[in-house]
């Protein structure tokens, strides 16, 4: 993967050597490499389907080991026999005419006996572990992946919002929090084209699409931060939608699900940039644009569906489906919100720069004021996912928190009151 750069979005890194990436894993993730060469990651991180944190890759390490197995067999022995019979047989060794025979009906059966074992062997390990891996478990944990380009949405059915906080289910953009040694029944579809569901430590791969569900197990036994990817040619940013998978213990999953139920998006105090920012989020700007037309923010009236989940904003380290992470989030962010599209390609979003018909035109300091209020989107501690994993896991790949406010913040707080009266 060095040198190969595809898709590079501007003001990305190029992306650091991975470690513990295996040539196995190489030679089977031809769809994962074309869908994920471009990671442009701030962290090291390790992508590998022979991980055996997962019970999936164990069952599957085991065909693994098989196939590769007889192969390496078969090619010592084919090369033997080649090399065995190209030097006795050389013609400087031999003068005479070579002994003329029809056939050779035991060395015939063998060779057509022999392969034919070892390819029912193979089919009955692969019957096996079809027949494992295929039902999701009774009692299996529920959680939704809803795709869409290019981002993510998780659902966890049976997180209700506490009616104290609002309604619906807990969810989350581009970041998924699974508890760890429990088996977690994945169901997969999208809202507009065929995409991908992967993410090679925790099992095997699925397809999401539109109108179907799909339903499959997935499972790690250690606790830590996995990368995800999609893996289907779905658009111009196909290789830019990602998300992270961060695998709690259960007792510290546990926390992070009754906060995220418990979570309302805090008020933002009048007077403030994020006061601000909240009245163009809900309102638009001269009676357009709104962005809680699209996007849902938990415990506020913001009930959109057509993009990412927001509930969470400020606690994420991720930004544009994990096309930026840790501090490129705040270098980013402005951009992203002004015209997303200019710095990742295909993003549908629509500009506020004035180009997208019907769509006000937003000031620098409308901007700041809206980065200002979706940096206060955070959980509270007891559920903050990404501290728990960087306390439990040292040396894991956690990209660095966002700032607590925008790195374009310049204006008063009598500016900033000034506008959202305008607004």
């Amino acid at each position: 993967m060095k040198g190969v750069m595809l898709n590079m979005l501007p003001g990305l890194p190029a992306p650091p050597r991975r470690r513990a990436l295996s040539l196995a894993a190489l030679l089977a993730l031809t769809s994962l490499v074309l869908g994920s060469s471009s990671l442009a990651q701030q962290v090291n991180q390790t992508v590998s389907i022979l991980d055996t944190s997962s019970g999936y890759n164990r069952e599957m390490n085991v065909l693994v080991f098989w196939a590769l197995a007889f192969a390496v067999i078969i090619f010592i022995g084919v090369s033997a026999a080649l090399f065995y019979t190209v030097q006795k047989f050389r013609e400087d060794k031999n003068d005479a005419a070579p002994a003329q025979f029809h056939g050779n009906n035991r060395l015939e059966v063998t060779l057509v006996a022999v392969p034919v074992v070892i390819v029912i062997f193979l089919a009955l390990l692969t019957v096996r572990a079809m027949a494992r891996l295929n039902p999701t478990p009774a009692g299996a944990y529920p959680v939704n992946a809803v795709a869409a380009q290019f981002y993510w949405n998780f659902e966890y059915p049976n997180l209700k919002v506490n009616p104290a906080a609002g309604n619906g289910l807990v969810t989350n953009g581009n970041e998924i929090i699974v508890p760890t040694q429990t088996k977690i029944a994945m169901t997969a579809t999208a809202r507009d084209v065929i995409h991908g569901f992967w993410a090679p430590n925790l099992g095997g791969q699925r397809d999401a699409i539109p109108g179907v569900k799909k339903t499959w197990q997935i499972d790690t036994d250690k606790a830590g931060v996995y990368q995800g990817n999609c893996t289907l040619l779905c658009g111009a940013s196909h290789a830019n939608m990602r998300f992270k998978v961060i695998a709690l213990p259960k007792a510290d999953y546990d926390q992070f699900a009754s906060a995220a139920q418990a979570y309302k998006a805090p008020a933002a105090a009048a007077g403030t940039p994020a006061a601000a920012g909240y009245a163009i989020f809900m309102q638009g700007k001269g009676g357009s644009g709104a962005c809680a037309a699209c996007h849902r923010i938990q415990g506020t009236a913001a009930a959109g569906q057509a993009g990412p989940d927001l509930s969470f904003f400020g606690s994420r380290r991720t930004l544009g489906a994990g096309a930026w992470e840790g501090a490129d989030v705040d270098t980013h962010l402005h951009q992203w919100i002004k015209a997303s599209s200019s710095i990742k390609p295909g993003s549908l979003m629509p500009h506020y720069d004035g180009s997208t018909p019907n769509y006000p035109t937003l000031t620098d300091q409308d901007l700041t004021d809206l980065e200002a209020y979706l940096k206060t989107l955070q959980l509270p501690a007891e559920g903050n996912y990404w501290t728990k994993i960087a306390a439990l896991v040292p040396g894991a790949p956690v990209p660095a928190a966002q700032s607590p406010t925008p790195s374009s913040v310049n204006a008063t707080t009598s500016a900033s009151t000034a506008m959202n009266g305008g607004n």
